[in-house]
C-alpha cells in the first residue's frame, strides 16, 4: 500500500469509531486536524471513491433525511489496519524527531554529542 495523504489518514481516522456521512466526515476531519484541513465536498467524495476502490472504506447504509439521500461510510478491517500502521509509523517518526532535538540541544550546549 502506498503512503496515505494527510487527508486520507484523517478520513480513515474519522471513520475508525463509527460510520459517518459526508458532511459528518467533513466536520470530523476539520476537528481532528484542529481546523487545518477543511475538505470540500468534491474532494471528500473523490477521496472516498479511491479509498473504496482500495478496500479501505465501504458504504455502510443510505438514509433519506429531509428529502436528501445520505450515504454513510464505514472503515473496513483492512482500512483499520492501514490506519494502525500509519499511526505507528508517525509515532515512531515523532519519537526519533524528539530524540534528535534533544541531541541538538546537547550539541549546542556542549559542542559535542553525548
Amino acid at each position: 500500500m502506498e503512503s496515505l495523504s494527510e487527508q486520507a489518514f484523517l478520513v480513515l481516522t474519522a471513520l475508525a469509531d463509527e460510520p459517518r456521512h459526508g458532511y459528518g466526515l467533513i466536520q470530523e476531519v476539520k476537528e481532528l486536524s484542529g481546523d487545518r484541513v477543511q475538505l470540500a465536498a468534491g474532494t471528500l467524495y473523490g477521496l472516498l471513491d479511491r479509498l473504496a476502490k482500495q478496500g479501505l472504506v465501504a458504504l455502510d447504509r443510505e438514509e433519506v433525511e429531509n428529502s436528501r439521500l445520505r450515504r454513510y461510510y464505514r472503515l473496513t478491517d483492512e482500512g483499520a489496519e492501514v490506519v494502525r500502521a500509519a499511526a505507528e509509523r508517525m509515532a515512531e517518526g515523532a519519537k526519533l524527531a524528539k530524540q534528535r532535538l534533544v541531541r541538538r540541544r546537547l550539541f549546542r550546549a556542549t559542542g559535542r554529542l553525548a
